[in-house]
């Protein structure tokens, strides 16, 4: 699978949709939801923004957006608020595959450093 392949924003707008906090995990065992760590035992943030394409040079729109949730590596050191514009730091994707009740899924995770205010 592919992994950690970086992506370039600069033409898309990133508005904070849910700002960012700590990410968690459901304990399987324990029912109980826990911070998700690195390796080195370093907690993960997780943030969701809307990304939508620029207005292109003549003007028109760039097309509709989406909403990627993003986990991040570090945590932000300024303030985030909901409907901020920000950029991400060395941001990157990766492909996953499972397979649920016999049915196979696959999707795109999304990673960063960090994120901070865009300008």
């Amino acid at each position: 699978m592919l992994r950690n392949i970086p992506v370039l924003l600069e033409g898309y707008r990133l508005m904070v949709l849910e700002e960012p906090e700590v990410k968690t995990r459901k304990n399987e065992k324990t029912g109980e939801f826990e911070p998700v760590t690195d390796f080195e035992g370093a907690p993960q943030y997780v943030i969701s923004v809307h990304a939508k394409p620029r207005k292109k040079a003549d003007g028109s729109r760039g097309g509709k957006g989406d909403e990627i949730r993003v986990t991040l590596e570090t945590e932000p050191q300024e303030e985030i608020p909901d409907g901020a514009i920000v950029e991400f730091i060395n941001p990157r994707i990766s492909h996953w595959e499972n397979e649920l009740n016999g049915r196979a899924m696959s999707g795109l995770a999304w990673k960063a450093t960090g994120v901070k205010l865009a300008g």
